[in-house]
């Protein structure tokens, strides 16, 4: 929505430009705050705006009159103010930059466009200004939308897809081949390294900055408890929603079982260790550098919150190393504010990759598997809302509005590892989480909490089971239910780690392996979808943890 006028310059155009622009926000239904605000820095740049503009030379001047151009943009939540007229170029930026108090006292003359100057300096973040061709531009953003990074992200991947499609029917395969592993692979593979080179940092310093808040320990144990709690207790709905829905579809003749197998042999290579045993051995590392170069969440844990319980110790230390590791989690999640940024351009590159690669009768013939498990992610979002109805006592639309557009970039990101900053950042700024909380269940739900893998797992296993002619027994049901728990918690929180998993879970059912060939070519759709579903089971349980301890912001958490 754009809204223009036209002002002469006289001695009321600055009371016509305020009315005017007060008038038109206030129809956009913009905030009293910041209509406010609005008008105070629009009263002072068209004042700054007229005392630069053509004076007549003298009494009686047939000059034509100037005047003030006001446009008003309202384009996807973005609301802004460009003021231009004609005139002498002036420094605004640097006045503003050099405005201060001071300034009042060295200056007889001149007051006025001091204190203006000091009013805009205070607003200089949301203030630009410009001369071109002997034009004064001056521009004011009024509102910054929260979901600018979410149209960004999916304007890359509509492009992406309409890009893919196009190369796909026009382009040779093998020049889309060179394309996609030459070009847009290594892009996806710069960002996502770029992210998985924080996740270490972020999960320990987040851990241990969260432990230390706890001055007693007790305390720790009954959140702690509460959170691992909640996480068994939804995996097991997980696996029970995918089971469930895939024995009611696999079996309605939506399934295909014409597919061709692809080769199977880079996934079927690889193992899983799903020894309870090991991976509770396992937690506790050997030394202190290898958990940080793996990025082994369950040992990072383990040293954070023992540097967290021994920081608490220290006595007289113990403020300085708090502080010291508060710094440095701000650190690391800046460095992944900077770095997600990006993320549109990696959205792009990982979207038209697979588009480009896949081939559309493929995509076609896998729609009805994926489109099972869709629908049982689905169901485990309604399962979702249901929990914070009985258990947190709260309203789930506030929480669905407020962490949509984070699902969409956890969608792109396919990692539950790389999502833990941006995953926090939704527990702080829009569900008003505190951080005693979301520092310790979001990055312990990255390790354990797989309830999307528990869906994907499920739901496959099922379907190949259905195209191979195996028949699952109630006796065998059971220990899939289990062989999925297990493999859900020690599963990477990484893109590709669900075909692993897969293949170990087919062997054990005696499915061939082979079939991961027929779902090799969506696993990176279902990992994104993984992912997206994974975060929103940690946030969903953060929060009504949260409400249960009474360490949440309602008036955040309602507020749209």
């Amino acid at each position: 929505m754009e809204i223009k006028n036209v002002f002469p310059v006289d001695d009321n155009c600055i009371t016509g430009v305020v009315d005017f622009i007060e008038d038109t926000l206030n129809s956009f239904n913009i905030e009293k705050k910041a209509v406010t605000k609005a008008l105070l820095t629009v009263e002072e740049a068209v004042g700054s705006l007229v005392e630069h503009c053509p004076k007549p030379a003298a009494a009686g001047d047939e000059a034509p009159q100037s005047r003030i151009k006001v446009t008003l943009k309202k384009l996807f939540g973005n609301v802004t103010i460009e003021l231009s007229a004609k005139g002498t170029e002036y420094p605004l930026a640097e006045n503003m930059k050099s405005a201060s108090l001071n300034s009042l006292e060295d200056e007889s003359d001149g007051v006025q466009d001091t204190i203006r100057n000091i009013l805009l300096h205070s607003l200089a973040d949301d203030l630009k200004y410009k001369h071109k061709n002997g034009i004064n531009y001056i521009n004011v953003t009024i509102l910054r939308s929260n979901k600018k990074m979410l149209y960004q992200t999916l304007g890359a991947m509509a492009i992406a897809i309409i890009v893919g499609i196009i190369c796909l029917l026009f382009v040779p395969g093998q020049v889309n081949a060179y394309i996609s592993s030459n070009i847009l692979e290594r892009i996806k593979t710069v960002y996502m390294n770029s992210l998985k080179m924080v996740v270490a940092p972020v999960v320990f310093f987040s851990i241990v900055s969260c432990i230390v808040q706890f001055s007693d320990l007790s305390s720790l144990g009954r959140i702690g408890g509460k959170i691992m709690g909640m996480y068994m207790f939804t995996t097991v709905l997980a696996v029970m929603v995918g089971l469930g829905v895939a024995s009611a579809l696999s079996s309605s003749g939506l399934i295909q079982t014409s597919i061709q197998a692809a080769d199977a042999s880079s996934i079927t290579s690889q193992t899983m260790d799903v020894s309870i045993a090991d991976t509770i051995v396992g937690i506790v590392p050997s030394d202190i550098i290898t958990p940080f170069q793996k990025s082994n969440m369950l040992q990072l844990i383990f040293m954070a919150v023992l540097c967290g319980i021994a920081t608490g110790l220290l006595g007289k230390y113990s403020q300085s190393l708090s502080d010291l590791f508060s710094a440095c989690n701000e650190l690391f999640l800046k460095i992944t504010t900077i770095i997600i940024r990006f993320m549109p351009i990696a959205v792009f590159c990982s979207i038209s990759s697979m588009v480009m690669t896949m081939g559309m009768s493929t995509i076609v013939s896998l729609l009805s598997m994926l489109g099972i498990f869709l629908l049982g992610l689905l169901c485990m979002m309604i399962v979702y809302c249901l929990l914070m109805i009985v258990i947190g006592r709260l309203n789930p639309v506030p929480f669905i509005k407020k962490y949509a557009p984070v699902m969409v970039q956890v969608f792109s990101m396919a990692s539950s590892n790389a999502s833990i900053p941006v995953n926090m950042e939704a527990c702080d700024k829009k569900l008003g989480v505190k951080k005693k909380i979301f520092s310790l269940s979001i990055p312990l739900g990255a390790t354990v909490n797989m309830d999307g893998t528990c869906v994907y797992l499920a739901v496959f296993a099922l379907c190949l089971a259905r195209i191979y002619g195996v028949d699952i027994t109630g006796g065998g049901i059971l220990s899939l239910i289990i062989s999925i728990i297990v493999l859900s918690v020690g599963a990477p929180g990484i893109p590709g780690a669900g075909l692993i998993c897969l293949s170990v879970l087919l062997t054990q059912i005696n499915v061939p392996v082979e079939a991961i060939g027929l779902i090799m070519g969506i696993d990176s759709l279902c990992g994104m979808f993984r992912c997206m579903s994974n975060c929103l089971g940690d946030v969903a349980v953060s929060t009504i943890v949260a409400k249960t301890e009474g360490e949440i912001d309602m008036e955040t958490y309602n507020n749209k």
